[in-house]
């Protein structure tokens, strides 16, 4: 590809160096987070800091972070950053001693103008206008901090389009600087419905040459994409589950850049996420009504009826109950859910729990309206709740247009929640048909029904239900396996040397 200049090799890590990792991202348990990213790159860095790897994780000092954490102290002297012709100062801040734990070094990056705001991506308008200029902002402090606060890091981690440019930034503006040169990169896709388009002329005001808005790099159907100039700059990409590393590299799942997902080749890896398995154990969670293990499953009758009472609902036993904890937007499936009238198909209860689209606020309104002893919504979304959902449901709704990994299918089989599921992404690589759920393939309202239906004939028998759930419950997704897959993905980035544009 052309571009700029390829960099010198860097040398094979040794035992002597250790294999340290720096995180960005725009989002970060428990800071900081609109949906799973947030979670899934917490998960990450928490379990690779217990397993003795020196981990630091960079992100913007939001206003919801002053609000999550108000004892913070300022690290070190201010940042010179240039972002185009402008440069301005940055500080860094981090949580006082003490209260981050055993975890990861985690730092915030502050400009109030660019992160002091209401919002992560925007608001009730819609996406900030200056996002762009934002998060170069933030990819650029960080590159200028890390050799002050991570010495020992060799593979440099970013995660979606908000950090893409960290990478482009190092193999250019940074080239020279031989702490930046020895880093090895890998750009982790966590949703590529979400890749950074701006106009051309954004470039130059970002100070990057006008040589990469190319058809190799950063050029798209006349528009700048950052994702896309993220994955010409880095060694190695994963994304979120194998299966969706293989819809990727497909026109019907590449979101427009397919050329790019098949020309990455062997450079493109799918690992599936985990979930932290204290966190998220009913036989210990603090947040739900009573506790219950796979040998004793009384708790979960008790969780179901706290439920019920907790949203009105008769409180019947027998009754099946469907929970749905997402985003209300379409890529969740919800015009399957509201297309497939399931209050005409059976007698279960539904309890809908997130925000989003005021379309289907509007639709799941309406519906409770019609039918308030059978369904329940709830849109004030907290962890509390939560846990408390997938600890009482008996089954869970997730008909997702598209999921490129999803956590709350491994947390409901956690619980032994049974999700109904449309079989692509991450939730065709951790639920078994059949077995810990069911799944189902075309986007229409009747597959969606027929699952429903296969999933209620089961519930009807008794004996085969308690060993479906007990089946699910029993599945393993913490992150000792996918942590294990990263290193060997870092060890290859490292191993390679930068890739040749």
């Amino acid at each position: 590809m052309s571009g700029g200049p390829a960099g010198a090799p860097r040398p094979h890590p040794g035992a002597e160096a250790p294999l340290g990792v720096v995180h960005l991202t725009a989002e970060y348990w428990p800071f900081a987070r609109t949906g799973g990213l947030g979670e899934a790159v917490s998960g990450l860095a928490r379990f690779q800091a217990a397993a003795g790897v020196p981990t630091t994780v960079l992100l913007p000092l939001y206003r919801q972070v002053r609000e999550a954490v108000p004892s913070l102290e300022r690290s070190g002297p201010p940042l010179a950053v240039a972002v185009g012709r402008h440069t301005e100062p940055a500080w860094l801040y981090r949580p006082f001693a003490g209260e981050s734990g055993t975890g990861p070094q985690v730092f915030f990056v502050e400009h109030p103008d660019f992160f002091d705001r209401a919002g992560i991506y925007g608001d009730e308008d819609g996406d900030y206008a200056d996002n762009a200029h934002r998060f170069a902002f933030f990819c650029l402090a960080a590159l200028t901090a890390l050799p002050q606060i991570a010495p020992a890091a060799r593979v440099l981690h970013a995660h979606d389009w908000h950090t893409a440019l960290a990478p482009v930034y190092l193999r250019t503006l940074f080239a020279a600087e031989p702490f930046h040169r020895r880093l090895a990169t890998v750009l982790s896709v966590h949703n590529a419905g979400f890749q950074g388009h701006f106009p051309p002329t954004t470039l130059a005001e970002l100070g990057l040459p006008a040589k990469l808005y190319n058809g190799d790099v950063f050029e798209w159907y006349g528009r700048m994409n950052v994702l896309k100039g993220g994955l010409a700059f880095s060694d190695m990409a994963v994304t979120v589950s194998p299966t969706h590393a293989r819809e990727l590299r497909t026109p019907e799942g590449g979101f427009g850049l397919h050329d790019k997902f098949i020309a990455l080749a062997d450079r493109l890896v799918g690992i599936l996420n985990g979930i932290d398995p204290e966190g998220w154990n009913p036989g210990t969670d603090p947040q739900i009504s009573a506790h219950y293990s796979i040998d004793d499953l009384t708790g979960k009758r008790r969780c179901k009826t706290a439920l019920q009472h907790g949203y009105g609902l008769p409180e019947q036993a027998t009754t099946p109950v469907f929970g749905m904890s997402a985003r209300l937007v379409a890529q969740k499936g919800l015009d399957l859910v509201l297309g497939a009238d399931l209050l005409a198909e059976s007698d279960a209860q539904f309890v809908f729990l997130g925000s989003g689209e005021h379309r289907y606020h509007a639709a799941l309104i309406e519906l409770a309206g019609a039918a308030p002893e059978r369904v329940a919504v709830e849109f004030a979304f907290t962890d509390h709740l939560e846990h408390r959902l997938l600890a009482g449901a008996d089954l869970l709704l997730m008909p997702s247009l598209y999921e490129p990994c999803g956590l709350t299918q491994m947390r409901a089989q956690r619980y032994g929640t049974i999700p109904v599921a449309r079989r692509v992404g991450g939730l065709l690589d951790s639920i078994q048909d059949g077995d810990t759920g069911f799944l189902f393939d075309a986007y229409l309202p009747e597959a969606l029904t027929q699952s429903v239906g296969r999933a209620l004939e089961c519930f009807r028998d008794r004996a085969a239900w308690r060993a479906f759930v007990r089946r699910a419950m029993s599945q393993q997704f913490g992150w000792d396996r996918s942590a294990a897959q990263y290193l060997d993905v870092y060890r290859r980035a490292l191993a390679a040397g930068p890739v040749a544009r």
